[in-house]
C-alpha cells in the first residue's frame, strides 16, 4: 500500500506540473504554435521535400581529357603562350604583377639584402627563386642583380644558376650550394652560358658519376642523404661532396 501511495503521490505531482506549464504557454501564445509545427513534423516526408532521382550521365560522346604531359606536351602558363615565355631560363621565372604596380624593397630590406653573398639574407615568398639543393627562397646577395636588387622581373637572377638544356628548377642552384656541393664557382658559370646541371649530365651521358647529391634526389636513388658533409670531402682531399660520391660511386662499381 506505501509503494501504491507513493506512486499516486508522484503522478499527482506530475499532473499538477503539466497543468502549469501547458497554462504558462497559453498565457504566452505558444500552445498554437506548439501544435502548429507538430502537424508539420507528423506530415508524411514525401509532402516535405521533393527526392530529385538519380540519373546517370552518358559521357561516351564527350571528347576524352588528357592531361598535356601524358600526351608528350609541356603545360603552358596562363598568359605564357607566346614561344619567347617557354624559353625563359628557370633564374628568370615570369612573375605576373597588375599593371601599375611597381614593386620596391625597403631601405631595410636593400641593407640586409647583401648581407650574405652565398644564400643571400632576405627570404622573399614572391619574388625569391628556390634553390634545388637548400630550398631556400631568397633574394642573392649579389650587389649588381637587377632582378633581386630593383625587382626587375624581365632580368635574370645572377645569384642563381640557370641550366643551358634544361631551364628547369633541378639546375637552380645558390652561389653557396654551387661551391660547396658541386665545386664550381658562380661566375664561371655566368661566364659559359653553356653551364649543365648535375641532371642533364648524367641524362646525356658525359659523367654517369657526377650525380645530384640533393636530398630529394639522392633519396630518389635509394640513396642516404649526405648532410653537411663538406668538412668530411675537404678532409678526404676532394674539392667539393660531388667529387666525394663520384669517387664513392666509383669504388663501388669496381667492387661489383
Amino acid at each position: 500500500m506505501g509503494k501504491l501511495r507513493a506512486k499516486s503521490d508522484y503522478e499527482e505531482i506530475r499532473n499538477a506540473r503539466l497543468l502549469e506549464n501547458q497554462e504558462r504557454l497559453a498565457s504566452l501564445g505558444l500552445q498554437k504554435t506548439i501544435s502548429e509545427l507538430r502537424s508539420i513534423t507528423a506530415s508524411p516526408k514525401s509532402d516535405r521535400t521533393h527526392v530529385r532521382k538519380y540519373k546517370k550521365v552518358d559521357n561516351g560522346s564527350a571528347p576524352l581529357r588528357r592531361s598535356p604531359r601524358l600526351i608528350g606536351k609541356s603545360p603552358s602558363s596562363k598568359g605564357c603562350d607566346s614561344e619567347d615565355d617557354k624559353k625563359r631560363p628557370a633564374n628568370a621565372p615570369l612573375l605576373s604583377i597588375k599593371r601599375g604596380l611597381r614593386a620596391k624593397l625597403s631601405p631595410d630590406a636593400l641593407a640586409r639584402r647583401c648581407t650574405s653573398k652565398g644564400r643571400g639574407s632576405l627570404y622573399d615568398p614572391i619574388y625569391g627563386i628556390c634553390c634545388h639543393f637548400c630550398r631556400q627562397k631568397k633574394l642573392c646577395g649579389e650587389e649588381d642583380c637587377k632582378r633581386c636588387g630593383n625587382l626587375d622581373m624581365d632580368q635574370p637572377c645572377i645569384g642563381k644558376t640557370d641550366c643551358s638544356v634544361c631551364h628547369s628548377s633541378n639546375g637552380v642552384l645558390c652561389r653557396a650550394c654551387l661551391k660547396v656541393r658541386y665545386g664550381e664557382e658562380m661566375e664561371e658559370v655566368n661566364a659559359s652560358k653553356q653551364w649543365i646541371c648535375p641532371h642533364c649530365m648524367e641524362d646525356k651521358g658525359i659523367n654517369p658519376y657526377w650525380i645530384c647529391n640533393s636530398s630529394l634526389c639522392l633519396k630518389k636513388r635509394k640513396m642516404v642523404p649526405t648532410g653537411i658533409a663538406i668538412f668530411r670531402a675537404k678532409e678526404m682531399g676532394f674539392k667539393s661532396v660531388a667529387h666525394l660520391l663520384m669517387d664513392e660511386l666509383q669504388q663501388a662499381d669496381k667492387r661489383r
